[in-house]
């Protein structure tokens, strides 16, 4: 006989449990980005005006922590700048286009020998002596000019080379990047060769009777105890504000490429061109285009470093500045505007800040501080031979985290203790190839998008599509679990 006390649609007790949807999960990175992209454009303004504001008040009151010790930190910022203009034009060829290019230093040469050779009293070019350039406005004549030549040299290496792809495009712009300094060595007659070319033109802006020439010569060191902000900057702060400038600038230009059919045109060329090419897409055009564009921001951040310096040679213009340029768009992200200015912020500003960071204050503390490193060494060692097996993701690799770590520190501090000089010793500063190349095989490793990656946005119902995407979908049993 039925039991009709018993509901038909209960489950019995060997009915498994309907499972639970995972949970999404959110970074931090993901939240903020996420109420950024909630806000209206005057929103976003209304954001973005008060922090562009605090960091240009940054180099006259400087953190303490951020503060550099051993070098000016107006001219750091400056330098931080000028970083931050170059990787954004290297971000469009390598970031937005895919075109892996190795020797953007070339294009930073030639903006800069560009302003050196119509503006130095070394060069058989300059035009400020009796020439069509006035000394007071000079640089600002050349900043334009420079940003021509560097595009213009853009096409011509982009037109015969952006056929090839991969390897055989990074091995030609290498080679560039090469070229452009060893003719700068070598062609000594116009050029001055390695002996450079000093008395670079600068902007003559604010002249008055304590700054004859003006607020950007370097004569400018700012008076530290003054109320008025202006008198407070140095040279150094001045070229930082006019470097934020054309970042803004260039930042706003290339957006609003990013989110035209150009945009659309270059992140299909880097997922696969062969495809777009098939959809229609002419990829010599656009990848020529990408090729203009960051020549010319790089000349435009060459002509900043001669002026700023008023000195160039062939040995500022190495390949090493080249992989520099690189390594702050793969730490920042490749394709990501902002974070390939963190990633410039990096390179630019940590080899400055631990300059004055001593590895040992003396001998006895080397050694003190090696017997620990090793010990904690062996320590790591010896949990991951026994126990790698029952620890969970994150301490197993923080565990090989601490073994990396302390394994270089280990060497770092046997080399310091055995070549320790007083006064002389080994700085973090002196090891910044060491640490960058070491930065560049972890991210590979672990997070090879970059810290900052790219969020593509669709451009229509962008914002209901992806929130249909991220929401988590109902799971329905089937079978006999129904």
């Amino acid at each position: 006989m039925t039991d009709l006390t018993k509901t038909p649609d209960a489950p019995s007790p060997e009915t498994p449990e309907q499972p639970k949807a995972a949970a999404p999960r959110h970074g931090v990175g993901d939240s903020i980005r996420t109420w950024w992209d909630g806000l209206s454009r005057p929103a976003q303004w209304g954001v973005g005006v008060p922090i562009l504001i605090l960091l240009a008040l940054l180099p006259l009151f400087p953190p303490p922590l951020l503060d550099t010790p051993g070098y000016n930190f107006g001219l750091v910022m400056a330098q931080v700048a000028m970083y931050a203009l170059i990787a954004i034009g290297l971000n469009v060829v390598v970031g937005q286009a895919g075109l892996l290019d190795l020797g953007y230093v070339g294009f930073y040469a030639i903006g800069a020998y560009t302003v050196g050779l119509l503006t130095s009293p070394n060069s058989p070019w300059n035009q400020t002596d009796g020439g069509w350039l006035n000394p007071t406005w000079a640089w600002m004549a050349c900043l334009p000019i420079a940003v021509a030549v560097t595009a213009i040299s853009g096409i011509i290496l982009g037109t015969p080379t952006l056929r090839l792809r991969g390897d055989y495009l990074a091995i030609v712009t290498l080679g560039f990047g090469e070229i452009v300094r060893l003719l700068a060595d070598n062609l000594s007659d116009i050029t001055n060769g390695s002996l450079g070319l000093s008395g670079v033109a600068f902007p003559h802006f604010g002249e008055s009777d304590s700054k004859p020439e003006g607020v950007f010569s370097g004569g400018n060191s700012g008076n530290a105890d003054s109320a008025n902000l202006l008198d407070r900057a140095s040279y150094g702060t001045w070229w930082y504000w006019f470097a934020m400038v054309l970042v803004i600038i260039v930042l706003l230009i290339v957006g609003n490429l990013e989110r035209s059919r150009v945009g659309r045109a270059w992140v299909a060329i880097r997922e696969d061109e062969d495809a777009a090419e098939i959809m229609g897409v002419p990829t010599f055009k656009f990848k020529l285009w990408a090729f203009l564009i960051g020549a010319a921001v790089g000349g435009m951040s060459g002509a900043i470093y001669a002026g700023q310096v008023q000195f160039i040679n062939p040995t500022g213009f190495n390949i090493i500045n080249s992989m520099l340029f690189l390594c702050a768009v793969v730490i920042g992200g490749q394709g990501n505007k902002l974070g390939v200015i963190f990633g410039a912020f990096i390179i630019a500003y940590l080899p400055a800040r631990l300059q004055s960071v001593k590895l040992v204050s003396n001998e006895s503390t080397g050694y003190i501080l090696l017997a620990i490193d090793v010990l904690v060494f062996v320590g790591l060692v010896v949990v991951w031979k026994y126990k790698s097996d029952d620890l969970s993701p994150w301490p197993r690799r923080g565990c090989i985290t601490g073994m990396v770590v302390t394994g270089i520190m280990g060497a770092l501090l046997l080399g310091s203790v055995l070549l320790f000089r007083v006064g002389g010793a080994q700085t973090l500063g002196d090891l910044k190839y060491m640490y960058f190349g070491i930065t560049l095989v972890v991210m590979m490793i672990l997070r090879p998008q970059g810290l900052f990656p790219v969020r593509q946005k669709l451009l229509t119902f962008g914002r209901q599509v992806y929130q249909a995407v991220r929401k988590p979908a109902e799971r329905e049993l089937i079978g006999a679990g129904r």
